[in-house]
């Protein structure tokens, strides 16, 4: 943009849905997620302070001062880490970096179970990406700057599954088995031409206070793991981890185990998903989508909060959609669990009902529908 200072530029990004794989990507395993037709868009024009300045529209403004891109620990949780943090990766990686002016808005609700936080890394990445650096970084890159800048400034132990189908676009499969290089490939397939409809239901809780429940997944997983030596459980073999169950249940505890448990069944179902896919069998696909479902639940256990009794509204969410659906298409957790939304894939006759029935109940607004978009993260317009 040196060249282009008096331009304005739109950039977009959109929000995500998992589609399977719960919390398998920070054990380095298999994720099925898509990009959704939210998205965030930012107005962006250059100023003369040396400053990223972004203005969201409903949260304010960050001003980040890029003479000093020191990681600071009284912005933990907060926007201006992901600004600090992204911008300083770029300069790390050579980039030279002048002062902006980002004006956001977002049909990306925060607390939608969309990742509104992995869009909005994809969008300030994508807007670095283009100015600064000629568009060298491929979507993976920026979903990997986006996830260090949430890991070492903003503090959350997040995985790259949201980034990364953010930045990508499409309905993808990626493997983490090598995290610096994950392996993406793009799936050609439309849910609307099989009869069904994909919906996002909000449940009414959100994931204020919930680090450390999502932090537990990952640190009991990991105590598994180190029962052999390894990281993550992707390099665990399975059939030894089954049988050593009594003396991983005594040394990790219960809990600990049966979230391994759910980690090696739902790497296994991303794969079988994935031949779903591309065999056109709709219907092996959606019952697995139930089993993930069911092995959130029952193994994973991010469906209700710790000690949480009257409060349980993701567990009452998929319970009506379930009653709702009546044995037909299919519904789960989605995302990181605990609070936010569930997932649903409803038969396109049943819809109108559906979503009737769910917006009484869970109140006008909650059921959202949607739609795959094919593209990640991108310059817009340019005038």
């Amino acid at each position: 943009m040196k060249h282009t200072k008096d331009k304005v530029m739109v950039f977009s990004a959109p929000g995500r849905t998992e589609l399977s794989g719960n919390h398998t990507d920070h054990q380095h395993g298999r994720v099925l997620a898509a990009a959704v037709n939210l998205e965030m868009l930012a107005q962006v024009s250059a100023n003369e302070r040396n400053t990223l300045c972004v203005c969201s529209e409903g949260f304010g403004t960050t001003e980040i001062d890029l003479n000093d891109l020191a990681m600071r620990k009284s912005e933990k949780n907060s926007t201006a880490a992901l600004v600090r943090g992204i911008a300083a990766k770029f300069t790390q990686n050579g980039a030279a970096l002048f002062g902006l002016d980002i004006s956001v808005t977002s049909s990306v609700l925060p607390g939608s179970g969309l990742s509104s936080s992995a869009a909005f890394e994809v969008l300030i990445g994508t807007i670095l990406n283009h100015i600064f650096c000629g568009g060298r970084f491929s979507p993976v890159e920026i979903a990997q700057i986006g996830q260090w800048a949430e890991n070492t400034y903003f503090g959350k132990p997040c995985g790259l599954m949201d980034q990364t189908a953010s930045s990508v676009g499409g309905i993808i499969s990626i493997d983490f088995a090598d995290p610096a290089n994950p392996m993406v490939e793009k799936l050609d397939f439309d849910f609307s031409t099989c009869g069904h409809t994909l919906c996002i239901i909000d449940s009414g809780a959100d994931h204020a206070d919930l680090t450390e429940e999502y932090a537990a997944i990952t640190r009991e997983m990991k105590s598994v793991a180190a029962m052999f030596d390894k990281e993550v459980l992707r390099d665990v073999n399975k059939n030894e981890f089954y049988s050593r169950l009594p003396e991983l249940r005594t040394s990790c505890g219960s809990r600990a185990v049966l979230r391994a448990m759910h980690f090696f069944e739902e790497n296994e179902r991303v794969r079988l998903q994935v031949r779903a896919i591309k065999n056109d069998d709709f219907s092996a696909f959606l019952n697995y989508v139930t089993e993930s479902g069911r092995s959130s639940w029952m193994l994973l256990q991010n469906v209700i909060p710790t000690g949480s009794t009257a409060h349980q509204e993701v567990a009452f969410a998929l319970t009506l959609a379930e009653r709702l659906l009546n044995g037909r298409g299919a519904v789960r957790v989605h995302g990181g669990g605990f609070a936010g939304t569930i997932q649903a894939f409803v038969p396109n006759d049943l819809l109108p009902h559906f979503k009737s029935e769910i917006e009484h109940v869970l109140g006008e607004g909650s059921c959202h529908v949607l739609s795959i978009r094919q593209q990640g993260g991108i310059l817009a317009e340019e005038a």
